[in-house]
């Protein structure tokens, strides 16, 4: 069983102010409490004072690491898959106590909030897992030297490493927690939760099952969580330093990494991942075509509307390349299809917005009155609505939208879709796929850093790249380790110092030469 310090029996949301742990190694630490206000003044609660539990953080020597390094791979699956197999919440407590919890500070309604908890253990998958670290890290690489001979007969052999990092990660999401545990394991990595301040109890809920299954496992000791909040000095100052953590892997936006970026100095990297948006482009030929034009609207609904348009990959704009034509009608008739298709999605993919942005509602009402440019379909009870523009451009109020409202919008040509990219457009869903090989080697340049079939923007498979960076492979150190041939022994005291080449190696070789 694991160590407990304090009172770490699970809350209930029952009017008072609910407690998260900290979980540091294998110990439960319910102790030393203070009260901290969650982001939006939506969320009261209480955890241990991370000022004073500072020195139990980070690993007291980096070379603490080898013990995940007497593991196989098999045994770190092992170990994940019968995590996976704990965290079901119709059995475990502690994700409960986390999803009850959460039903209050997520913006998704219940049923939503279940969806992602009922899917948490599922991440845990061992063949899952073993072809992510394989597909984003190479299995070779995680668990040995690889060996490369040179053109010169250099053997250079290469190694991926765990580091010591520092995860401030989003709170949408069980789901995200989960990632993170899964990678530092898989990469054999020091894994520091900052617990985000609209959600800081799923992460708590994963590791303290850790505690209880194996308190003493590798695995679990190298895992703590905590919370602090975002630019206090006296925490981050101490333990943002390179000779306590090698990485800090921030998911959000400018406030979550503003204060990390004045602790950053050589020997100490920043992995960021911004806010991202995305968008759709869809061949105007669909318009012409009832079947087609069905099958879009069905394919836009879904990546509108997938986890109520709360991720970064939900589409939020469509353009239609329309060419020279008058579409307004055709258009307008996709757009009253894509909103059929919205309010007909599975409950347990989409629903009604929690709460709809009062701002955004007032920009759509306003457009209902200027019927010559747009086009408004729903929306009157906040259930979501598609507003078609008539011209070009998208509203003045793309940054809103959200809770399932969706912009489409007429393009001419693919050529006038490419300006609107830009470093912040994570995913285009595109149709028909057709469109996509006129896609994918161009728009690249303008920030594109994602591409799917139209209708699966929310299917990450995490076994690739993410954000236009290779995550998994950042997280690690990359070691070389560089053999030559031997070479007869010449002392560089005992030859001629003049050597005509106007370059000289600086090898034992060039040593050799200068004896000859």
């Amino acid at each position: 069983m694991p160590t407990v310090t304090g009172d770490a029996r699970p809350t209930t949301v029952d009017g008072t102010i609910p407690t998260a742990p900290m979980i540091v190694r294998g110990q439960v630490i319910a102790s030393d409490l203070t009260e901290f206000q969650g982001r939006g003044d939506t969320l009261t609660f209480r955890a241990p004072d991370p000022r004073l539990h500072l020195s139990s953080l980070p690993l007291s020597s980096p070379g603490e690491l080898r013990d995940l390094y007497a593991l196989s791979f098999d045994d770190i699956l092992d170990y994940l898959e019968e995590l996976g197999s704990r965290l079901d919440v119709r059995t475990n407590m502690h994700m409960q106590w986390a999803r009850d919890l959460t039903y209050a500070t997520s913006p998704h309604p219940k049923i939503l909030v279940d969806n992602d908890f009922d899917g948490a253990g599922l991440m845990f998958d061992r063949d899952q897992v073993r072809e992510r670290a394989d597909k984003t890290v190479g299995l070779a690489y995680l668990n040995g030297w690889v060996a490369t001979t040179l053109r010169d007969k250099t053997t250079l052999s290469v190694r991926a490493f765990g580091a010591r990092g520092v995860h401030i990660i989003p709170g949408q999401s069980p789901l995200s927690a989960a990632r993170t545990i899964i990678t530092a394991a898989f990469t054999r990595s020091d894994c520091i939760i900052k617990t985000p301040s609209n959600n800081p109890f799923a992460p708590v809920a994963i590791a303290w099952t850790m505690c209880e299954m194996a308190p003493d496992h590798p695995i679990t000791k190298h895992i703590a969580v905590g919370y602090w909040r975002g630019g206090d000095e006296a925490v981050e100052r101490s333990l943002y330093q390179p000779h306590l953590i090698d990485k800090i892997i921030a998911w959000g936006g400018f406030a979550s990494v503003k204060h990390v970026t004045r602790y950053i100095q050589p020997g100490l990297e920043l992995i960021s991942l911004d806010p991202k948006n995305s968008c759709s482009i869809v061949d105007g030929v669909v318009l012409d075509q009832e079947k087609a034009m069905r099958e879009a609207a069905l394919r836009i609904a879904v990546d509108v509307g997938a986890l109520n348009q709360v991720g970064c990959s939900s589409s939020r704009l469509v353009y239609v390349i329309t060419g020279e034509q008058d579409s307004v009608e055709r258009l307008s008739s996709l757009g009253r299809l894509v909103y059929e298709e919205l309010m007909g999605l599975p409950e347990r993919m989409s629903t009604k917005a929690k709460w709809y942005d009062p701002e955004l509602r007032s920009n759509v009402d306003a457009l209902r009155l200027q019927d010559d440019w747009y086009t408004v379909i729903g929306g009157g009870d906040d259930e979501g609505c598609v507003i078609v523009s008539h011209l070009p451009d998208p509203v003045g109020f793309a940054g809103l939208l959200s809770g399932r409202t969706v912009n489409i919008v007429p393009v001419k040509s693919l050529d006038d879709a490419m300006p609107r990219f830009n470093a912040y457009t994570q995913t285009v869903g595109v149709y028909p796929e057709s469109l996509k090989q006129r896609l994918v080697d161009i728009a690249p340049f303008y920030g594109v850093q994602r591409f799917v079939s139209l209708g699966y923007a929310g299917h990450h498979t995490w076994s690739g790249p993410h954000d236009g960076i290779e995550l998994e492979r950042r997280m690690c150190k990359w070691v070389v380790d560089q053999r030559s041939e031997p070479v007869p022994l010449a002392y560089a005291g005992s030859g001629n110092r003049a050597i005509h080449p106007a370059h000289v190696p600086g090898s034992a070789e060039a040593v050799r030469a200068a004896a000859s």
